[in-house]
């Protein structure tokens, strides 16, 4: 415990110390509860996103399988040479109770088949079929990682939120109040002392005072 002086001051100010960690430690409570929630919510949606991606994937190999066994791997290749380019993505920040999160603008990535590189007669219909549902299983996947680093970045705030609530919950209000209580006690022991000196100091007096009435009496 640290140097504590039993003083009226002294407890006043352990006790607005109390209240005022209190008042804190509600509010991280509530903040920590409702992270929680925001949590849960966000882990639906990457289970839900999870679902579609899989989906996509079957969607896509099974395209695949489709074109490579008509058209022929080499086709196929050729194709896939022609349909290299950048994914554009944009990145926005927002902030859930106070926890910056990226956020994903919507900007689907599919694209028309000259935008592919492919021309109107390069390439069957198969092989335009076989790049959008994996264009469609990349736009899932990107919606994807930011949804888990969303859900990382609040799930690292929760962490701290209940460290700082456990710290006032079991470490610093409980030592307050063990100082409170030692001030308290020393305080009512100094009132004890206190009275018992005025008792007798009383006492000291009225036996002088006695002894001067008799003084007073006998003469």
């Amino acid at each position: 415990m640290e140097e504590v002086h039993p003083t009226r001051t002294e407890l006043l100010q352990r006790k607005n110390q109390i209240s005022l960690a209190q008042q804190g430690n509600d509010l991280l409570k509530q903040k920590r509860d409702a992270l929680l929630m925001e949590f849960m919510e966000v882990m639906d949606q990457v289970l839900d996103s999870s679902k579609k991606l899989q989906e996509a994937a079957a969607k896509a190999s099974y395209a695949q399988a489709v074109a490579k066994a008509v058209d022929g791997s080499v086709t196929m290749r050729s194709a896939a040479m022609a349909n290299k380019g950048e994914v554009d993505v944009e990145l926005k920040g927002a902030v859930i109770m106070g926890v910056p999160v990226p956020e994903v603008t919507k900007k689907s990535i599919k694209k028309t088949s000259l935008e592919r590189g492919f021309s109107m007669t390069s390439v069957s219909s198969r092989i335009n079929e076989t790049a959008e549902r994996f264009e469609d299983e990349v736009n899932i996947i990107i919606e994807i990682a930011a949804i888990e680093t969303k859900l990382k970045r609040l799930g690292e705030e929760i962490q701290r939120t209940r460290r700082r609530v456990n710290a006032l919950d079991y470490v610093v209000i409980p030592q307050l109040e063990e100082q409170v209580k030692y001030i308290q006690m020393a305080l009512d022991e100094r009132a004890r002392e206190e009275l018992f000196r005025l008792k007798k100091v009383k006492k000291s007096i009225e036996a002088k005072k006695k002894e001067k009435q008799e003084a007073a009496q006998s003469q």
